[in-house]
């Protein structure tokens, strides 16, 4: 089997590591603890298991271990400080947290040529950003286009769900002719973001396309056009234009090709996203759906830290929005579910902003959870969901100033995303706090018109409209309330979560509003 990861293939056949075309000297125990940590990347390896796999289970020294792991780390350009692919969890063990691809072998047509290595494409999504073509005829435009290149390969590396190819390999294909499924063949992807870069009269006008490489459509195509001043930041501008408008794009991509797949064929990541989207609009039925896809998921793979987060999230909100037959089991499994997603991967952006908001909403830990949802947010500032959460949490904590430039983030990193409207009922509570009712009242109408059915909005309306006076209008909005959630009381919204905390002006205009104590 080979694996590649980065610029590297290790093969554990030809017990052999390449660097791009360059062998890598590496000792035969060195080697196997690679292999095994490789081999095991879907768990926290530890030391006793090391050793057991490593050394037949002989007594080895502290010393004598942490030496192999350096040269291993050494081997792949890691470091003890970077810990780009092989993690140190202190008491609990060492977990590989690189992105892996397994390849396999393509038999040459002519018997006597060696093999040619084509790489599996990947169970989840997976891309590669080509060299963008400069158009301007000017050699110094070159080193822009590359730099854009590079700028948003690293961007949508951050986010893990994505198997994103190293700029060296992309770059192979730099000034040829190519043909997106020969690309996508030769680097194992689905999708092939192609772009150009053209600078006329002090602008700079930027194109990109996002190619499916199976069928060869274009799923996304936009231009950018920009004054050619700060040329850094223009690219990083540009950056986050095109990552925010492809990443909600690949996900919409992903799942019409999970439901297209026939149910015996269905991986894990299929269910994760069958899940994902049946909990999108925080239905009763949605949500039930949706734990059954993902409880079937993580029997599929146990190590799948966003489907435990997901679990999670779907219990969660079964409580919070009081759908759930047995609150208190309900929450367990939420909190239970929320560590079990941690303790697999605490460094997945959306899995750490996912646990802080589960943990503000029913633990009310706010120094832990503001922790949390600021590193998720530092480990990926181009996540959408990352900026979503911090804004609840900062909302929960009573800090609705920096919630709302947290919503107002998210809006900005995902203008059309379909869960638009839990952040502006969110920002709508936050506003209400601050006493901007009229603001608060357009956040709620926008957040009513993405999703009628959820509750949210019409709970931000009366609210705002009973502290303005509009009676009438506030009546209205609560009617509309109990419509969907007929069970609501105050006093029971004021128990089920941590939502009612720092929550005086919400709670004063419900009771304004006439919504049953």
């Amino acid at each position: 089997m080979r694996y590649l990861f980065e610029e590297y293939a290790f093969d554990t056949e030809r017990r052999e590591l390449h660097r791009g075309t360059d062998a890598v000297s590496i000792t035969p125990q060195v080697f196997d603890l690679l292999a095994y940590l490789i081999r095991n990347r879907e768990r926290v390896v530890s030391k006793d298991d090391l050793i057991k796999a490593i050394w037949n289970g002989r007594s080895v020294s502290d010393a004598a271990l942490t030496t192999r792991l350096n040269a291993a780390r050494g081997a792949i350009g890691d470091s003890g400080e970077e810990q780009r692919f092989i993690k140190t969890l202190p008491r609990k063990g060492f977990r590989f947290v690189g992105q892996v691809r397994e390849a396999r072998e393509v038999a040459s047509p002519n018997p006597g040529d060696a093999a040619e290595s084509v790489p599996a494409v990947p169970d989840w999504p997976s891309i590669a950003v080509l060299p963008f073509a400069n158009m301007s005829g000017d050699p110094e435009q070159e080193y822009f286009a590359d730099g854009m290149v590079e700028e948003i390969t690293t961007a949508l590396s951050r986010f893990k769900w994505l198997f994103v190819i190293a700029r060296n390999s992309s770059f192979t294909f730099k000034g040829k002719a190519v043909d997106i499924k020969e690309v996508g063949r030769r680097l194992g992807v689905r999708y092939v973001l192609q772009g150009a870069v053209r600078k006329a009269s002090g602008k700079v006008r930027i194109t990109g396309q996002l190619i499916e490489v199976a069928t060869g459509a274009h799923i996304w195509a936009e231009k950018f056009e920009r004054d050619m001043t700060d040329i850094f930041a223009l690219q990083d501008e540009v950056t986050l234009a095109v990552v925010s408008a492809i990443q909600p794009k690949l996900f919409q991509a992903e799942i019409a090709l999970a439901k297209r797949r026939r149910p015996e064929d269905l991986t894990a990541y299929d269910l994760y996203l069958r899940a994902l989207q049946r909990a999108f609009r925080s239905t009763r039925e949605g949500l039930a759906e949706a734990l059954r896809l993902v409880q079937r998921a993580l029997k599929l793979d146990p190590g799948f830290a966003a489907a435990a987060g997901l679990a999670a999230a779907c219990h969660a909100e079964n409580v919070v929005r009081s759908y759930a037959v047995d609150p208190q089991f309900e929450r367990k499994e939420a909190v239970r579910l929320t560590r079990v997603a941690l303790k697999l991967d605490d460094d997945d952006p959306d899995t750490l902003a996912t646990a802080a908001l589960i943990s503000a909403l029913l633990v009310g830990d706010c120094e832990t959870e503001i922790e949390m949802s600021d590193r998720a947010v530092a480990l990926n500032p181009n996540s959408y969901r990352a900026w979503n959460c911090r804004g609840w949490v900062y909302k929960i904590a009573g800090q609705p100033e920096e919630a709302i430039r947290s919503f107002e983030r998210a809006v900005r990193m995902s203008p059309l995303d379909p869960q638009q409207y839990t952040v502006l009922t969110g920002m709508g509570f936050a506003l209400i706090e601050l006493r901007r009712f009229d603001e608060a009242i357009r956040a709620g109408k926008k957040a009513q018109r993405h999703n009628p059915s959820y509750p949210g909005p019409y709970r931000c309306l009366a609210s705002a409209f009973a502290h303005l006076g509009r009676d009438a209008e506030a009546r209205e909005a609560a009617a509309g309330m109990l419509e969907l959630d007929p069970t609501f009381t105050i006093s029971a919204w004021i128990a089920r979560s941590q939502l009612s905390i720092n929550a005086k002006l919400m709670i004063e205009g419900f009771r304004k509003a006439g919504l049953p104590e």
